[in-house]
């Protein structure tokens, strides 16, 4: 059995039903919740491995729900939507959301993306027994696995997980050009699945963190029609 518990925040009884029973037929443990206040609660009350959440909530809408979890929980969160505007799916991003999936969606994709987001969670908790107390010194930047952490000028920066995920696969590469396809693979775990533009929200999302000047990278630099490398010169 799988002992992962999904908290499906979605108002939508016959989606969240429908979800949950294939959830469930794979193992995991779930919880709905119809309201997005409520959802907010269960999601920081609950400890759930991981939150999929609806945007168009009663309450609270779904913005706003992940926004206020992710001031006090790292829990894994995909975003599910009607909505095929960009903005919306860049907003969910920038509020920290790691990932996002439009409706109508696919069973199988929509367990897949789940997986991979918890796999990433798992190798978090655990990444420290192997790496020990290794640490990357890039002058002003410094990547801190055992802390799991980036310092800059001593001050540590406010990463998601998956932004720390991300700038540590490029810093151990550094030099080395991956192409988004490549990184969706190698850093959010999916094989076909996922829309690249996921990928340069959140390489924004680092560079605005990281870089002194977000406009001129000196870290993440972008290879014009490939992808994105670690400049450690």
């Amino acid at each position: 059995m799988n002992d992962k518990k999904i908290l499906i925040i979605e108002d939508e009884r016959s989606i969240a039903d429908i979800i949950k029973i294939n959830l469930q037929k794979d193992g995991f443990a779930v919880e709905i919740s119809h309201d997005g206040q409520e959802g907010l609660n269960m999601a920081l009350n609950n400890e759930p491995d991981l939150v999929l959440l609806d945007v168009m909530l009663p309450s609270m809408d779904g913005f706003d729900v992940c926004r206020k979890i992710r001031e006090k929980s790292s829990v894994p969160i995909i975003m599910l939507t009607a909505k095929e505007e960009e903005v919306d799916k860049v907003l969910g991003l920038e509020l920290g959301a790691d990932d996002y999936i439009t409706k109508p969606f696919g069973m199988r994709e929509l367990i897949a993306r789940i997986k991979a987001n918890l796999r990433r969670g798992d190798y978090s908790k655990t990444a420290v027994e192997p790496e020990g107390d290794k640490i990357y010194d890039f002058g002003s930047i410094v990547i801190d696995l055992k802390r799991y952490e980036v310092r800059k000028g001593g001050e540590v920066i406010d990463l998601t997980l998956r932004e720390f995920e991300l700038f540590r696969y490029l810093a151990e590469k550094k030099e080395k050009v991956f192409s988004r396809e490549q990184l969706l693979q190698d850093v959010w775990g999916y094989e076909y699945f996922g829309d690249i533009r996921t990928v340069d929200v959140t390489v924004r999302r680092l560079r605005e963190k990281i870089e002194t000047d977000s406009s001129n990278p000196k870290y993440i630099v972008t290879k014009r029609g490939v992808g994105y490398y670690f400049e450690s010169k």
